[in-house]
Parts: C-alpha cells; structure tokens; sequence
C-alpha cells in the first residue's frame, strides 16, 4: 500500500502547472464521441477516473488515437473518432471506477439509446446514492433498475427507452444532475429544461456551446433541444482549480511565500476558492488570458498570516470539492472557521465531513462536528500523526498539506486513490517538500507519440 511521508517545510517559492481539470476531460471524452467528426482534445487529465469515461466510449463506439500521454498514467493529447450521435451497444459492462461524475453523466447519455447498458464502479462508488439521477431520468421515461447492495445504488441496468422532454426543478444543487439531464435531453423529443435551486458549475453547458450545440438560459433555467449533433472541434482542458487548490493552500499559509499556478481554469463557477483565501488574509491576482469558453489564465498567490471565515450558503456548491483542504486552511489560521450546509460532503468518496473532523483532531486541531460541517478554532499548532485516506483522494491530499505544517513527520496511508483525480501529485509534493523552485522539477514526465 502507497504512502506520502510529509515534513514542515519552512518556505514555498515555486511556478508550476497542474493537470487538467477533470470535470472538463469526462465531458470532453463524451462530447468529442458523439460529435460529427475528429476532435483533438489537448491537456486531457490521464486520471483513473477520466480514463474510465474515456474507456466507456470507446467501449460504445468511439475510438480514440494517443497522440501525447504522462508516462506511467496514460493520454494527455488524444483524437477523438466521433460516432454523430450513434453510439453502438457495450460488448460487457462499463466499470465507472470511482468516478461519480462519470457513472451519472454516463446514465443520462444512456438513458435514451436502444440498447441495453450496465453501469458499475468500485465499492465507494457504489455506496454513493443514485436516486438524484434516476428520479428525472425516469421522468423522461428512461428505464434505470439500481442494484446495489444499498437502495438506490449501483449497480446501474439501462434498458432501451424513447426519452420525452421535461422540466426538471432540481431539489439540490448539482452540476452532475443537471448534466445527466441535459445530455439526456439530446436525445429526446422537444426542449428539456433544468432548473437549478442556485449557481452550479456550468461546464455543461460552455462546453456544449463549443460543440455548437444550441442551449438557452433563463435565470437558473437551463434549456437544450433534442435531436441535436455537437460538432467536431478542437479543445484544450484549462488546468484543475480544484487540484491548484490544494497548492493554494499551502502558499497562502506561510508568510512570505509566493506561488505561481500556469494555465488553470478560471471559470466563475469554481473560483470560490480564491474568494476564501482572499478573504482569510491571502494575496492573489488571476490573470486571465483566455477567454474563449472557458476562462484559463494564471493565479499568482503571496503567503500571509490568515484568519477565519465563513463559508457563505452560496459558495458551498462550487467549494464542495474544496473543502477538505480549506479546512486545512482553517486550522492553520486564527480564529474560528464556520463550515456549515455541507451535508454532500457526507456522501463522497467517504463521509468527508467525519474524516477530516477526525484527521484534523488526530494532528491537535480544535474542531467541532456538525450534521451538515464543522466548526474550526484555529491558530494551534498541528503535530504529527498517521492519517487514514479511507481511499478518499482529497482526503489523502488535503492531509498532505496538512503535513507540510506540522511537527515531525505526518504519515498519509493508502494515497494509490490520489491518481483518482491528480496523476503526478506525488512529483509535485516531492519537489515542494525539498523547497525547490526550479521549474524543472516540477514538469510533469510527457511521452509524445508525434
């Protein structure tokens, strides 16, 4: 079993990339499939999870050419051979891995096909609650049987069903829902619409756009049409906010540091982030140099002595992703951190909420446990201790980070799930971890197969 072995570091002066953004590669993959034509898709995350999604494709039609690829993990730089909206039945069921994202954004592209589909993904997975998504999808008159061991789980069973339009008032906040729904929406008659209770992150519906496939907003409402075919196109994957974040961390908590992030994603759906940080006494500047679709520019950050914030009610749907290492964030920081709302984080990976509770008390932290988050009275200083991931990537991460400020050496178990969503992480802790600053020892190690 894979570990991180993590001490203090005293300094953080360091200009580097992350890998790209892994809600954008699962959509990337399923988008460049169904088109009319060839798509180069540039910056791909070779993550477990994406490469799941790549793979579930191919397996319905959709080949693909490695045209650049991290060693060891798999394609950056890929073409995509797109099937015009006819995808051909699965010879076995599709493993989803890990990866919610793209088990529920799968279903909803399968909802509507003529064939028959089986859905499956590791234990984690398949603990992790499936009614979100096959509630509107059956309102559409798709066919989803769940057979998990727990109700309303996977296993997911797709059968042959002819989708109508609808319209959908989401009960929660969910970009991955929405998305389900919206994919399913191009394959059935008339106008689909999704109303969201509050902003979600609208990757969807940008990436859909640059597919030219025609969407409509209204406010929270979200129409597409069906019978639409997304048209081939290049794309390149803006680097992930969410993996720069737990970098961003870092660098905001010791004074006097600075930290250059190339390349991310500045989408305004995901950079609540930066908000946080900000306000508990960070000092950044983005620098956005590309625009079209998706925002992607660099973020530059100088350490500071931070202090505790609120997470706001409408910040927790685009920080739940992020909120492991801002509590982090917290601990490292005076005052009191305020997390609440954040019931999801109970049905991730793991119950993220009793995990970090427990890693973060485990390291000498001050944290109280709510139903929906926690309360987080930081400025103690943090020692060392063992941490369980439980599996859990940002867990493994988050703790990381964690370790880079506390006394002695902080021992990270069962980190192999870190490549769930952060291939190269590891290289990247390694190098910040011999304070480094040289730009070469943080490039990631590309083939190219040009």
């Amino acid at each position: 079993m894979s570990e991180f072995r993590v001490k203090a570091i005293s300094k953080l002066h360091a200009e580097f990339s992350v890998p790209g953004d892994k809600s954008m590669s699962h959509r990337a993959a399923i988008l460049g499939a169904l088109s009319n034509g060839v798509c180069t898709i540039r910056n791909f995350l070779p993550s477990e999870d994406c490469l799941n999604t790549l793979n579930a494709m191919r397996s319905l039609g959709a080949s693909y050419d490695v045209l650049a690829e991290l060693a060891g993990y798999g394609p950056t730089d890929l073409r995509i051979h797109g099937q015009s909206m006819k995808l051909t039945a699965p010879s076995a069921p599709i493993d989803c891995g890990n990866a919610g994202t793209g088990m529920r954004l799968l279903a909803g592209l399968l909802a509507g096909q003529a064939f028959h589909t089986e859905l499956f993904g590791d234990a984690s997975l398949s603990s992790r609650p499936m009614g979100r998504i096959t509630v509107p999808l059956g309102q559409m008159g798709a066919n989803i049987e769940t057979r998990g061991k727990k109700p309303g789980c996977a296993p997911l069973f797709i059968h042959p069903a002819k989708l109508r339009a609808i319209t959908y008032d989401m009960p929660v906040a969910s970009a991955q829902v929405k998305s389900a729904v919206l994919l399913a929406g191009l394959f059935a008659e008339g106008k689909t619409t999704v109303i969201q209770p509050a902003e979600t992150r609208d990757h969807t519906e940008r990436m859909l756009t640059s597919f030219r496939v025609s969407t409509r907003r209204d406010g929270q409402a979200i129409s597409i049409f069906g019978g639409q075919t997304p048209e081939a196109c290049d794309f390149t994957v803006p680097g992930d906010i969410s993996s720069a974040a737990f970098w961003l961390v870092a660098a905001a908590a010791i004074p006097g540091s600075r930290l250059l992030i190339k390349n991310v994603g500045l989408n305004p759906t995901r950079t609540a982030i930066l908000k946080v940080l900000s306000r508990m006494g960070a000092h950044m500047t983005e620098i956005v140099h590309h625009s079209e679709g998706e925002p992607i520019g660099h973020i530059e950050i100088h350490g500071a002595h931070l202090t505790g914030t609120t997470l706001l009610i409408d910040e927790i749907p685009n920080l739940i992703d992020e909120i492991p290492v801002i509590a982090v964030a917290a601990a490292l920081a005076k005052g009191r951190t305020i997390i609440r709302n954040a019931k999801e984080l109970r049905v991730k990976e793991t119950d993220r909420i009793t995990t970090v509770v427990e890693g973060l008390r485990s390291m000498g932290a001050d944290v109280e446990e709510f139903d929906d988050g926690m309360e987080i009275n930081g400025g103690t200083p943090l020692h060392a201790a063992v941490i369980e991931s439980s599996g859990d990537h940002r867990i493994a991460m988050a703790f990381a980070i964690a370790g880079l400020f506390a006394k002695g050496e902080t021992i990270i178990k069962d980190t192999d799930c870190v490549n769930t969503s952060y291939p190269g992480f590891a290289h990247h802790l390694n190098a910040i971890r011999h304070e480094r600053s040289d730009s070469a020892d943080f490039t990631l190690p590309m083939i190219s197969h040009a």
